[in-house]
């Protein structure tokens, strides 16, 4: 089970990782309202704005606040290709 840091030393299974998206679109922001009302939704931004919101394959909704492609980025380095 690799794990990925998402930002201010949070963790994050990779294996269990179904999207990583931007933060600022309409559906995306509906799906974190969605997950708040569920309490479903793990912040791990630290305050800071959130720009990354990753979903995982239990439904839960996790808050970041580095950038989809810095995620992306991190993921292609752990399974050990590249992009």
């Amino acid at each position: 089970m690799a794990f990925i840091d998402i930002g201010f030393g949070n963790m994050v299974s990779s294996s269990r990782l179904v999207c990583v998206a931007g933060a600022e679109s309409a559906p995306i922001r509906r799906l974190v309202q969605d997950a708040r009302d569920r309490g479903a939704l793990v912040d791990c931004s630290s305050g800071k704005k959130s720009k990354a919101v990753l979903v995982t394959d239990s439904g839960h909704v996790i808050l970041s606040s580095i950038t989809p492609e810095e995620i992306s980025a991190i993921l292609a380095e752990s399974e050990g290709g590249g992009k």
